[in-house]
């Protein structure tokens, strides 16, 4: 029988699609996400090539990295405080207008005593005790204050110093959470809200970068511009490379949530490890990141981009 060329055409044309989506779904079976932990060893905070506009958190006060030179200026009375429910840290505290309340792990309770002052204060503003008031869910016995070293009261909520973030500017933001490790968002009896159980994938929206791929501990999930996807995946990260920037190992599809079910899988590494793909592009946590929140890796070296729900490298240049 003869075969037209039209007819040959399309037979090649699907032979070569089955190819693309066989070679990519090479590790198709996922382990299960209890198994799941990072590739290759943690090392010390750093980056792989020259930063770029990644930021850093080495003074501790705010996901920027660097201290202002500008004075505080004088914060918003905190109203009715209420308690606001995030779908990672459970419930929260929040001022009247819904923004987050923080507490400084450098800060003491018993007695309360405040050590972020200067450019520090800056970035996160105190909250008044004036006006402050408990709303419903909140124990009104927990609300206090104490005396600032420039003489202004602070609130304080269970003994705690409490605080906003200068880069919070919707209600329900919480871009302060972990930020060097530090400052975590304020649960109603004044201890540290802490993440939920998180799926082994799943998404947040960082105040930044918008919608973007988390791990099951809440840490940002980075893309290597060097490495490719089709027609297998590969990763171009080794040796010193892995120590810094850490495989995702696979998780079960199952076990994710918000991110893009197209091509999300697991891959085998040329050591014989497993890897995990968004869209079957490797991807990776970052040894600088200390904290749920951090996106340190974000454009360093003009290489590395957090990872969109659909596996398009945030913000990289097209």
């Amino acid at each position: 029988m003869k075969t037209s060329w039209r007819t040959a055409s399309l037979v090649a044309t699907a032979a070569s699609v089955l190819v693309l989506t066989t070679a990519c779904g090479q590790d198709n079976a996922t382990t299960p996400s209890s198994a799941a932990q990072n590739v290759g060893a943690t090392a010390a905070a750093g980056d792989y090539g020259s930063v770029g506009t990644g930021t850093g958190v080495g003074n501790g006060y705010g996901a920027d990295g660097s201290q202002s030179s500008s004075s505080p200026t004088p914060a918003s009375p905190a109203g009715q405080l209420s308690v606001a429910t995030n779908p990672e840290l459970g419930k929260v505290l929040s001022d009247e207008s819904g923004l987050t309340l923080y507490r400084f792990d450098a800060d003491t309770a018993k007695p309360p005593k405040s050590n972020c002052d200067g450019d520090c204060a800056t970035t996160w503003p105190p909250v008044p005790a004036d006006d402050a008031t408990a709303g419903a869910g909140i124990d009104k016995a927990l609300l206090g204050e104490v005396t600032r070293a420039d003489g202004t009261k602070q609130l304080t909520v269970g003994g705690w110093p409490a605080y906003r973030y200068a880069k919070d500017l919707n209600a329900g933001d919480v871009g302060g959470q972990g930020v060097g490790g530090k400052w975590f968002a304020l649960a109603p009896d004044g201890k540290k809200a802490k993440l939920s159980d998180l799926p082994g994938l799943s998404t947040r929206k960082d105040p930044e970068l918008g919608e973007i791929v988390v791990d099951k501990n809440g840490m940002t999930v980075y893309r290597f511009l060097k490495d490719k996807a089709w027609p297998e995946s590969v990763s171009n990260c080794t040796g010193a490379c892995l120590e810094k920037w850490p495989a995702v190992a696979p998780v079960n599809a199952n076990d994710t949530k918000g991110v893009q079910k197209k091509g999300l899988m697991g891959f085998t590494r040329p050591d014989g490890t497993k890897q995990m793909t968004v869209n079957c592009w490797p991807i990776y946590t970052f040894s600088g990141d200390s904290a749920p929140g951090d996106t340190n890796g974000q454009g360093v070296g003009g290489t590395w981009y957090a990872v969109a729900p659909d596996g398009k490298p945030v913000g990289a240049p097209k």
